[in-house]
């Protein structure tokens, strides 16, 4: 939609979550689900009242809306009602679904062996070491630069990781890289403030 389009109480409410850093797939998500309310009640999402809230989340659940769905509704509309429109409180009756909690998928050994022995390069073969190895999320592993490699102090620096939270170091796995001569299995203490992981184990928390 135009700038000359948009109407005023859209603007706010994109101008807030820009000022709350929101993303842009947040920002249109949330902007959607308060276009499918308005749409619902065939007027003015500012003229809303609680009861008209609970009436829009009945059809969904209703319909089998996963909790995903359902959620990101919820999260748009406190966001319109609370932050835009200044009503604090409005909306706090609506439903928030638990997510599912799912066990990851965790390769054995060989399995990983075989999926490196595929890998159709060695840059291939050497960022998916160091996912399985250390534990990346694609975007971390996207973003590594040979600068960020400490192989004095067998550590990754992750710039920007999950959260966007600040830099922070990841233990390399230990044995041969792809590319690389082997590196001393022992690995010194993670700096404090910073993650480490290890080839196989789960992430630690952050030292006091």
């Amino acid at each position: 939609m135009s700038p000359q389009a948009m109407s005023p109480l859209r603007r706010r409410m994109i101008e807030d979550m820009t000022i709350r850093q929101f993303g842009d797939k947040t920002k249109s998500d949330s902007i959607r689900q308060v276009r499918a309310v308005t749409a619902f009640l065939g007027r003015s999402p500012d003229a809303a009242e609680p009861e008209d809230l609970r009436r829009y989340q009945l059809p969904l659940a209703s319909l089998g809306a996963s909790y995903a769905r359902m959620n990101l509704a919820s999260t748009a509309l406190r966001v319109f009602f609370h932050v835009t429109l200044g009503r604090p409180g409005f909306g706090d009756r609506m439903a928030r679904i638990a997510s599912p909690e799912r066990l990851p998928v965790v390769l054995s050994p060989e399995e990983v062996a075989r999926l490196l022995a595929h890998a159709p390069s060695l840059k291939n073969r050497a960022a998916l070491s160091v996912a399985s190895g250390c534990g990346l999320r694609v975007s971390a592993i996207a973003n590594l630069k040979v600068a960020d490699i400490d192989s004095a102090r067998m550590l990754i620096r992750v710039e920007q990781g999950k959260g966007r939270g600040d830099p922070s170091g990841s233990s390399m796995p230990s044995g041969p890289s792809p590319g690389r001569r082997p590196c001393s299995p022992t690995c010194p203490a993670t700096p404090t403030g910073s993650r480490s992981r290890t080839a196989g184990s789960s992430p630690s928390t952050s030292a006091a």
